[in-house]
């Protein structure tokens, strides 16, 4: 497998073509139940597959939630390397969302596991943590722009434990999240059509006009639909860099499986939202 274009330009070009959604890969045992599916691993690569064929050759990007494969062990972990490889298949990019974080020999681990070319398990971008400080992501950083993947650096997430070491501030004044937002726009610098480091910023975390979103990188938004965010949410949140904001949807598309035709409607359905509502931003 040769070096890819970097993740930035190709993530820019079917922003473009496709509108910016993501949909997750969600397979928690709650959905499979939903579904009339197994909580097992028939029931995970049923559930898995029928996502991707239903959506992965109209959105931008799909983004596997790790964790509800790995619970299967080594047969789960399977299921989640032929979803990744059926799913770029389809002509969408697939950011795994892993939330990986580390130091030295462990992080350069994980980004083999996920970013290496020749992996099994090799996506065009990854989620990661820097809570042990953002230079222990280094490995990963190399190993993207070895393989023209990506990253996602959880900045300002959704979740309600996190302003407690996201919005903390440091020494020197700046906040946590604002700091790991300056590194990624350091990283981005100089970058066309877009840097390839982007930023996990919820969409439901509120006013956002105190923090500097213009990273040249993308901002990955979890949120709309099940979390309570909507897509006339996402001007308001994100201002000016709202045109390289990634809205990703999970359950409020996954709910409406098991049909293909009805989890293409959702899908379509959110796609039109967003792309009015960024289009007018």
């Amino acid at each position: 497998m040769s070096v890819l274009e970097p993740f930035g330009a190709r993530l820019r070009r079917a922003m473009d073509e496709r509108g910016p959604l993501c949909v997750g890969i969600d397979p928690h045992a709650s959905l499979l139940a939903e579904w009339g599916l197994n909580d097992d691993v028939t029931g995970l690569e049923r559930f898995s597959r029928t996502v991707v064929e239903a959506v992965a050759d109209r959105v931008a990007v799909m983004k596997p939630q790790s964790a509800f494969f790995e619970r299967f062990g080594s047969r789960g972990i399977a299921v989640l390397e032929k979803t990744v490889q059926e799913a770029r298949a389809a002509g969408t990019l697939v950011v795994m969302d892993a939330k990986r974080g580390d130091i030295g020999s462990t992080m350069a681990g994980y980004a083999e596991a996920y970013l290496h070319k020749d992996a099994p398990l090799f996506s065009d971008a990854l989620t990661v943590s820097p809570y042990l400080g953002y230079g222990s992501l280094s490995p990963a950083v190399v190993q993207a722009r070895e393989s023209g993947a990506g990253l996602f650096v959880l900045a300002l997430t959704s979740n309600p434990e996190g302003p407690e070491v996201q919005h903390a501030v440091r020494t020197d004044g700046r906040g946590v999240g604002a700091t790991m937002l300056a590194h990624l726009a350091a990283e981005n610098a100089g970058e066309e059509p877009l840097g390839s480091f982007g930023a996990v910023v919820g969409a439901t975390v509120g006013d956002l006009s105190t923090y500097d979103l213009d990273i040249n990188g993308p901002l990955l938004a979890p949120g709309v639909g099940a979390q309570g965010a909507t897509a006339a949410d996402l001007p308001k949140v994100f201002g000016s860099a709202v045109r390289n904001v990634v809205p990703n949807v999970s359950r409020g598309v996954l709910r409406h499986g098991p049909g293909i035709g009805t989890l293409r409607t959702a899908t379509e359905r959110f796609a039109e939202e967003i792309r009015t509502a960024v289009g007018g931003a």
